[in-house]
């Protein structure tokens, strides 16, 4: 038993949020946990793991990209990649936004409020014209065209992302297949590999900091309407990932339910404490390689791509919220405002931040889009963290299973190249 417990990293996480969750039940609600020293040096612990994982996902991502680009070997097999990777993403996003803005037109209607709820202090709410086409378009290229040096050290994914990208192309366009630079690039890769496996390894103590401050303040209930909106985001979200996600690898690969969440449980469990899909990014890519045996070339450009692009559940959600809060404000969605939801939440979910609450900025997108109060976003502000640790689950989950997905058809592509070139040689 002890053996297993030492070497299950999933079995470590669930027993550490089960201590902390039946530890955190023994203080009442009253009782002053934060000033005791012993509290403060858990936190502190936390503190130091996400900085940990903060510190090295910036570089695990710009030299996964690197040697996974350069590891492809011809700019030809990249393209396809490339494009199988975004026609993925792209499809099981509008999967989750359909199955959202569907679920909220079929339910009754919610009532209208008769007074607004005030912004939250901290909240910057964007103005009207960040809103239009132009404008958004300007943010998303004002944070991909930065300097990589500032991307890395602001933690600006997307920036990182293409300028791997750039320069992984350009890599492989202008050097031969086996240049020393290529191998110092899989070697830094190894290196940093390593030091993540040594930082996952504290992950079990993250974990119990974590549950046990959540449970320890969040004592608040959440009311009527407030609390049935959840469970309609929480049910969607459940059933994107449980069925719709695992449906789609199941055709695409034939794995079966029980290996696929076994193999990825780790990083799932990750996701949701931590409520980032960057900071599972360094163990969703090993459980990608060691678990579910996608090669190496696939794992280190889908994932690092998927944890900036594919945001199921953030879209899934931003969808569903704008029709509650419309409701809830009285405005009236004509058909050009619902088809404005649907855009705006695919393309807001596009380079949100993997981190905690990391959809607010493009959910005001997605309200101004519509025509919605942007002091609405106050009331999501209520249960966006609770809702959030299971939204990110499910976006690492759609990262993990398109890789799988990915190197699937790529091996099969590969496959069938090969019997055409015997074809016409015999």
């Amino acid at each position: 038993m002890w053996t297993k417990l030492r070497n299950s990293l999933p079995l470590q996480l669930m027993l550490a949020a089960l201590m902390a969750w039946l530890f955190a039940l023994t203080f009442s609600e009253t009782a002053d946990v934060a000033q005791q020293g012993w509290y403060q040096l858990l936190m502190l612990g936390k503190t130091s793991y996400i900085g940990l994982l903060k510190m090295v996902v910036g570089i695990v991502v710009m030299l996964s990209l690197l040697e996974g680009i350069t590891s492809i070997g011809s700019t030809s097999r990249l393209k396809k990649l490339g494009a199988s990777t975004l026609l993925f993403y792209s499809f099981t996003t509008l999967i989750a936004i359909s199955l959202g803005l569907g679920a909220s037109l079929l339910i009754p209607a919610w009532q209208p409020l008769t007074e607004f709820a005030p912004v939250a202090d901290g909240v910057r709410l964007i103005s009207e014209e960040a809103a239009d086409g132009s404008a958004i378009a300007a943010k998303l290229l004002n944070m991909a065209l930065v300097n990589p040096v500032a991307a890395l050290a602001n933690g600006n994914l997307l920036a990182v992302v293409v300028f791997s990208l750039m320069l992984g192309i350009a890599l492989l366009s202008a050097l031969p297949g086996r240049h020393p630079l290529f191998e110092l690039l899989s070697g830094l890769n190894k290196g940093v590999n390593a030091m993540v496996r040594g930082i996952v390894r504290l992950a079990p103590l993250a974990i119990f900091a974590i549950v046990f401050e959540f449970t320890v303040r969040g004592g608040e209930s959440l009311f009527g309407q407030l609390a049935m909106f959840a469970l309609l985001v929480f049910v969607l979200t459940l059933v994107h990932g449980v069925v719709v996600l695992p449906t789609i690898a199941k055709v695409a690969t034939g794995i079966r339910f029980t290996t696929l969440f076994k193999a990825i449980s780790a990083p799932l469990a990750m996701a949701f404490a931590t409520s980032s899909s960057s900071a599972a990014l360094p163990l969703a890519m090993r459980s990608a390689e060691e678990e579910l045996g996608v090669s190496q070339s696939t794992s280190s450009m889908v994932l690092p791509l998927g944890a900036v692009m594919n945001m199921d559940g953030t879209a899934l959600f931003e969808g569903v919220a704008a029709i509650f809060l419309a409701q809830l404000f009285g405005v009236d969605l004509t058909t050009t405002g619902m088809i404005m939801i649907f855009i705006m939440a695919m393309v807001s979910s596009v380079g949100a931040p993997g981190m905690p609450s990391g959809s607010m900025s493009g959910m005001q997108l997605v309200l101004l889009a519509a025509g919605i109060p942007l002091e609405a976003i106050a009331i999501l502000l209520i249960i966006e963290r609770p809702l959030d640790t299971f939204r990110t689950a499910v976006n690492v989950e759609g990262d993990l299973i398109a890789a799988l997905v990915i190197d699937k058809w790529q091996q099969r592509t590969d496959v069938t190249v090969g019997l055409a070139k015997e074809g016409i040689q015999s």
